[in-house]
């Protein structure tokens, strides 16, 4: 119970362990030792020495040696020999003085308060009840240092004692363990178990004994020949109370003897004293040393069990008794005892020991004072060495070699103990008592959970107890431990002893609980559970100081959370207080600093400490909360009034309070939803929310302007060119989106109060940015109608018989040359870079989007004004002023953007399809095909540079939208193709013969385009062509049935040919009609033409003079004068299926 010694007896302890491994290790070659080792008394020294030279060790002379150095104070060393330590000098050190002690200077703490105030940051304030309560250790300032003290491991000593009464014989602890052991093993003698083994088993060696001791683990699964089991845990508590062999045989052999020639069933701690002393000699032990030390040891024991008040005779006579054993006079000399051992003889000492057998026996007979079963006078007159003994016992439980460990065998060894109780006193509430006590400081020492649920356990057994006996409840109460307080000495019994020193610790700890469990989570429950379960029973009176609880339980409990939660927020605060104050190096306001340090106070609360809080006191969350905010509200509020724009300090101070005051409000409200109370009564909000909102606005506006002039930046120095392989979109594209990325980072960075109408502005920048690119992009297209090229005049047709002057097709020239090097820029490979740029702002958006959502969710949870008395409902989003909903801020801005994209798209791809057709291949296909005839122009020739194209195409465009790109050049291609037959001019007409020869070239490029299944589905191109093939058929008809077609149509014209204006064609109407009777090589038509429109013969027009042009091409000098341009039906298409291959080129026969 005392630990004084606690440091000593570890240091002996670890000695043992390191020479009995020295010993056991296999270091030493030899080893002279006699039948037993008695490692306290080796010298280290010598066995070093023996290791180091390899010679042989001796015990003996190491025993003789360990005697030798023992006489000497600790020297250094040397060879001479001279060098010694002393705690203090001698010679310098003087008369102690004799004035009072200086007080410690406040110098420093001045100057730094000065320096505090220069830069308008107060410290800490608290009230000055509390201020006593918080010193500058419990709140671990530290003025040196610019680091906030991190968590702390849990002390490993316990700052209270029991109090147990002072042993007068000034027995050492080695000595109680000694002590411990003989009463176990008296007691299970005297309970009728066999202590001793059978005659002839030899003892082990030394070395055996060592490797048990290092190998007992191992040895509890591979136990050689079976014993009794008593006597295996009878070994296993030798080892553990590190009782050696030897003094374990001779005390077995002395009780066994005393027990044989016995009658009684019962023995006292003083007369197994005497016991031990009638029947042990020097010759006995292996040293002198150890033979006097336990023979002074078993008479410290007699005189502290029967030197109390009795009369003076009998005093006078039990000290001269012990004096004579003992012969204190020399009780420093190796020879002291002599006088007992060798002067006096046999008769003279067994009178002595008579005389005091007969006290001893004259005390055991002293009935109990309770009457209490089995209770002996030795109960209440010795419970102060009785409990201390008990206690060894109990230790005992505790592996030596790894002291956070319970052994296996300690519910065999504590129903061994058990048998204890009647010579100790011990009940069984007093076992649990004292078993949760030594657990507790096993726990403080080691810091083994395990072992705190065991003491938790025990002293559950404790309270839930229900002693009806008043007897044991007298008994258990008439254990004082006297405690000494701030005012007055305060006596406790043993039990409220033991639960007011574990009180007191946890206490100390639970009273700063973010210093000591923030990363020892996993203890604080623990701990709690302890100190509450300590410290919140009444205590009994005593005598005229009396302890009862002013309050019934529940509200003891309720104060000592409350003050556990004070006292370690404003410890809690005051470290992050000074660490604010000494991290003043200019890069951070110490506000913002202060607002980080509080706020993973407050986390951890929310996280680690409220929910294990909440059990025991549901308001703990609001404690903290409150207290929190209102140590930083009362730092924040002059800052706040001198901010008129945003500086650096502002930009970091208020995000960093506003941090601070969401995850309070988390904390309080996480209380507030236990309770069922209201949040806004909790809480005075920062003004955080009126002061940003403008100056948000305000950044957001001028971030609209920097992103436009970044945009138009990035898109005039746009090549339109893919960036790589993988990359086949603009880097213009990339740019914008970097930038408008950059620019929601920032936005949301910002980490304060937002409402819609910032979302808004955010939203609108995006829009105004993304659409001005799109428009800029869709803007460098050239018109679609301006790639057609004019309608030819429409003739009969008739070969020539006779020279005639023939006229031009088309006399115009080219005038707009811009428009012609525009529509060169405009290549396929640059036409399918600004559709996949397109495709990329679609993907793009979604991204963004999802991003935005997410950033602002969790800004939205973030409101304070979310936790305001009148709740809305969860389904119901937040709406600005115009009433204008979250989704629909995203509608308007950038689901806008998705369209513009879409339609960019399909724009595009007409246009690259319309390009490919009319402009890059209008000399490959619209000047060649049946230019002349039918049999020398097929469209063989021309199906390989479509294939071309189309490979160019798929090889660069995305895959998602392939098939759109690639059913905008096959409509194109059925459009050029029907231009040959219907607008082909003059040097196209077509016989019934070669109708054969068109339709064979139609079904080619069809296939060319289904591409063996690997291209667009045969569907799609079967429906496109549908029209066209109706079309194509008018050619297979008979004269006469188009002449018929076209009268009935023709009465329904309202005007003559040359009011046609551009529209949606179709089969029957009469200008398809009267175009086909204009390319049909028939007499017949040629005259109804003549006859009834007037059309000039073919033969009269000269198509070859616009070859010379500077163009190349007789469609080029047309290509600017449109008249009545035809138009076919545009239908809509579903989606097609994605393109896996490149087009193969067909083989055509």
């Amino acid at each position: 119970m005392e630990f004084s010694n606690d440091l000593l007896r570890r240091y002996r302890d670890d000695r043992r362990k390191l020479l009995e491994f020295l010993l056991s290790s296999g270091l030493i070659k030899e080893i002279t030792a006699p039948t037993d080792i008695e490692f306290d008394h080796l010298s280290a020294d010598y066995v070093l020495e023996c290791i180091q030279s390899g010679g042989v060790l001796d015990v003996s002379q190491a025993i003789r040696r360990y005697h030798d150095e023992s006489s000497h104070p600790i020297a250094m060393h040397l060879q001479s020999g001279d060098v010694f330590h002393l705690l203090s000098g001698t010679e310098s050190a003087g008369s102690p003085p004799r004035r009072v002690a200086p007080s410690i200077p406040l110098n420093r703490k001045a100057k730094e308060s000065d320096f505090v105030e220069r830069n308008n940051f107060p410290g800490p304030t608290y009230p000055a009840a509390e201020r006593s309560h918080i010193s500058s250790q419990e709140a671990g300032i530290n003025y040196q240092e610019n680091t906030i003290p991190c968590a702390k491991s849990l002390d490993n000593k316990l700052t209270h004692s029991v109090g147990l009464p002072n042993l007068r014989t000034g027995l050492r602890d080695d000595d109680l363990r000694e002590t411990a052991y003989e009463v176990f093993l008296a007691c299970m003698l005297f309970s009728g178990l066999e202590i001793q083994t059978t005659e002839g088993r030899k003892r082990e060696k030394s070395s055996k004994f060592l490797s048990g001791l290092k190998n007992r683990k191992e040895k509890r699964h591979i136990e050689s020949a079976p014993i009794e089991s008593h006597l295996k845990v009878l070994d296993t508590i030798r080892l553990q109370m590190q009782i050696s062999e030897a003094a374990d045989a001779f005390i077995r052999r002395r009780l066994t003897q005393f027990v044989m020639g016995k009658v009684c069933a019962q023995i006292d701690v003083p007369q197994l004293s005497l016991v031990l002393l009638t029947g042990l000699l020097r010759s006995d032990f292996p040293s002198e040393k150890s033979y006097l030390h336990w023979k002074c040891r078993q008479v410290n024991i007699f005189e502290e069990l029967v030197r109390s008040d009795h009369m003076k005779t009998e005093k006078e006579m039990i000290e001269e008794s012990l004096a004579k054993i003992k012969n204190s006079k020399f009780f420093f000399l190796l020879s002291y005892g002599q006088e007992w051992d060798m002067k006096m003889s046999s008769s003279q000492r067994r009178d002595v020991l008579l005389n005091l057998r007969q006290v001893a026996l004259a005390f055991s007979s002293i009935p109990g004072r309770f009457g209490i079963e089995g209770e002996t006078y030795y109960w209440t007159s010795g419970y102060h060495l009785n409990i201390r003994l008990y206690e060894k016992l109990l230790f005992g439980l505790f592996d030596v070699l790894e002291e956070s460990q319970i052994i296996e065998e300690a519910e065999e060894i504590l129903k061994l103990v058990k048998l204890t109780w009647s010579m100790l006193g011990i009940t069984e509430r007093l076992h649990h008592t004292l078993f949760a006590w030594v657990l507790f400081q096993q726990f403080v020492t080691t810091e083994e959970a395990i072992l705190l649920d065991h003491a938790i356990r025990e002293v559950k057994h404790v309270l839930s107890a229900d002693v009806k006996d008043d007897k044991e409840v007298s008994y258990m109460r008439s254990l004082t431990c006297p405690t000494v307080g701030i005012e007055c000495e305060t006596r406790f019994d043993l039990l409220q002893s033991i639960f007011f020193s574990i009180s007191l610790w946890c206490d100390s700890k639970l009273q700063d609980y973010h210093l000591y469990f923030s990363q020892n989570s996993s203890f604080f429950e623990r701990v709690l559970t302890m100190g509450l379960s300590t410290g919140t029973q009444d205590f009994i009176p005593h005598r005229n100081t009396q302890f009862t609880g002013y309050f019934l339980p529940n509200d003891v409990v309720t104060q000592k959370m409350r003050v556990y939660i004070e006292k370690t927020q404003y410890a809690a605060c005051r470290r992050a207080i000074d660490f604010a104050i000494g991290s003043m190096n200019g890069k951070m306001h110490p506000l913002a600093i202060l607002a980080s340090e509080l706020k993973q106070i407050a986390e951890k609360d929310l996280s680690i400490f409220s929910p294990v809080l909440r059990r025991w006191y549901p308001e703990c969350a609001m404690i903290s909360a409150k207290m929190l905010h209102q140590l930083y509200g009362e730092r924040l509020k002059p800052f706040m009034k001198d901010i008129t724009s945003i500086t650096e300090d502002v930009r970091k101070v208020l995000p960093a309070a506003y941090g601070l005051e969401c995850c309070l409000i988390e904390l309080y409200s996480s209380a507030c939803e236990e309770n069922n109370s209201h949040y806004s009564r909790g809480f005075e909000r920062y003004q955080i929310a009126e002061i940003s909102k403008p100056f948000i606005l305000d950044w957001v506006v001028a971030q609209c302007e920097k992103i436009l002039e970044w945009t138009g930046r990035a898109f005039d120095l746009e090549d339109w060119e893919p960036l790589s392989v993988q990359q086949k979109h603009a880097a213009s594209a990339i740019e914008v989106f970097r930038i408008i990325e950059e620019t929601v980072d920032q936005f949301f960075q910002w980490s304060l109060p937002m409402d819609i109408t910032h979302l808004q502005a955010l939203l609108s920048i995006i829009f105004h940015s993304l659409n001005t690119y799109l428009l800029k992009v869709i803007s460098q297209l050239v018109e679609k109608q301006k790639l057609y090229p004019s309608t030819p005049p429409l003739t009969r047709y008739k070969e020539a018989t006779f020279p005639i002057i023939k006229r031009k097709v088309a006399g115009s020239s080219i005038t707009d040359h811009e428009i012609y090097k525009e529509l060169d820029e405009l290549t396929s490979s640059k036409l399918c870079i600004r559709l996949n740029t397109y495709r990329y702002i679609q993907k793009q958006i979604a991204i963004l989007e999802e991003g935005i959502r997410k950033s602002w969710e969790s800004v939205a949870s973030n409101r304070i004004d979310r936790y305001s008395t009148e709740r809305t409902p969860a389904t119901l989003e937040p709406t600005d002023v115009n009433g204008e909903s979250v989704s629909e801020l995203f509608v308007a801005t950038l689901d806008c953007i998705r369209d513009s994209a879409a339609q960019g798209i399909q724009k595009t791809s007409e246009f690259l399809g319309a390009k490919v057709v009319f402009w890059d291949m209008r000399d490959s296909f619209l000047s060649y095909l049946y230019y002349g005839g039918v049999e020398g122009n097929r469209i063989e020739a021309v199906l390989p540079q479509f294939d071309k194209v189309l490979n160019d195409v798929c090889s660069v465009i995305d895959d998602t939208i392939r098939d759109l790109v690639v059913s905008n050049i096959w409509r194109a291609s059925l459009e050029g193709f029907m231009w040959v037959l219907l607008d082909g001019g003059p040097s196209r007409a077509f016989s019934d013969s070669d109708t054969v020869l068109i339709e064979e070239d139609f079904n080619m490029l069809k296939e060319l385009f289904i591409a063996d299944g690997e291209g667009l589905p045969r569907s799609l191109v079967e429906e496109e062509a549908k029209f066209y093939r109706q079309v194509l058929s008018l050619f297979s008809l008979q004269t006469q049935s188009l002449i018929k077609k076209l009268i009935s149509s023709s009465q329904n014209m309202s005007a003559g040919v040359n009011s046609y204006k551009k529209g949606p064609r179709y089969v029957g109407d009469t200008h398809t009609l009267l175009r086909v009777l204009c390319h049909k090589r028939d007499k017949e038509a040629s005259k109804f033409l003549k006859k009834h429109y007037r059309f000039p013969a073919s033969s009269e027009y000269d198509e070859t003079a616009v070859e010379s042009s500077s163009f190349g091409s007789p469609f080029v000098a047309d290509i600017l004068k449109r008249g009545a341009s035809f138009s076919w039906s545009e239908k809509s298409h579903s989606s097609f299926r994605s393109i896996t291959k490149k087009f193969q080129q067909v083989s055509w026969k």
